[in-house]
C-alpha cells in the first residue's frame, strides 16, 4: 500500500505552489475564494497518491469526505471554539468562512480528478 510515487509528488508540489501563491497575491472575487478550494482537494488528492497506492475512487471520496468536514467545522467555527482564532495560520488551514460554493468547488475538483485519471488509466490501457 505504501509506495513513493514522483509523478504524483510533483503534481502535489507545483499545486502546492500555485496555492501559496494565490494565497499571497491574489485578491479578486473568483479564483482566490473559489479557484483555490477547487485545487486544494485535488493538491490533498495528489499529495495522498504520492505515498500510497490507494485506488482512485476510494481516495476520492475520501479526499471529498475531509473536504465536506473540515467546511462544516468552519460552521461551527472549530478554529475559534478550539481558542486558535489569533492565529493566523490555523485560520488558513481550517478556515472561518462556512460556505456552500465551497462544497461545490470541492466536488468539481474531485471530478476533475475522477475524469482526468479514468482518461489516462483508458490511455494506459491501449
Amino acid at each position: 500500500m505504501f509506495r513513493f510515487s514522483i509523478k504524483y509528488f510533483t503534481y502535489a508540489t507545483l499545486l502546492f505552489l500555485v496555492e501559496v501563491f494565490i494565497g499571497f497575491y491574489m485578491s479578486d472575487a473568483y479564483i482566490r475564494p473559489y479557484g483555490g478550494d477547487f485545487l486544494v482537494v485535488i493538491f490533498i488528492y495528489c499529495t495522498v497518491k504520492a505515498f500510497f497506492n490507494t485506488p482512485v475512487i476510494t481516495t476520492c471520496l475520501g479526499v471529498l469526505l475531509f473536504s465536506y468536514i473540515v467546511e462544516v467545522t468552519q460552521y461551527f467555527n472549530l478554529v475559534y471554539v478550539l481558542g486558535w482564532g489569533n492565529s493566523r495560520t490555523a485560520r488558513i488551514l481550517m478556515g472561518t468562512h462556512f460556505s456552500f460554493i465551497d462544497l461545490l468547488a470541492y466536488t468539481l475538483g474531485i471530478g476533475l480528478v475522477i475524469i482526468i485519471e479514468k482518461t489516462f488509466a483508458k490511455v494506459e490501457r491501449n
